[in-house]
């Protein structure tokens, strides 16, 4: 049996272990995040939404997710 490496991610400045072979996309789907309502910063560079399937994920990438929220 393959043993599944790890890699250390920072997502909002949280420490998370995820698989090395993961995009983008598959991250934002697994917590479960609406796409139409975040933006996505990457090692302090927003990401187009329709790259994400892309974008791999590395050692200790940065990741933050700002949720807009309306109001006046």
């Amino acid at each position: 049996m393959k043993k599944i490496k790890k890699i250390k991610i920072k997502i909002n400045g949280k420490v998370k272990l995820i698989n090395e072979k993961n995009n983008l996309s598959n991250l934002i789907k697994k917590l479960k995040i609406p796409l139409k309502k975040v933006a996505i910063e990457l090692n302090q560079e927003i990401i187009d939404k329709n790259r994400l399937e892309k974008i791999n994920l590395k050692k200790n990438d940065k990741i933050e997710i700002v949720h807009f929220i309306g109001g006046g």
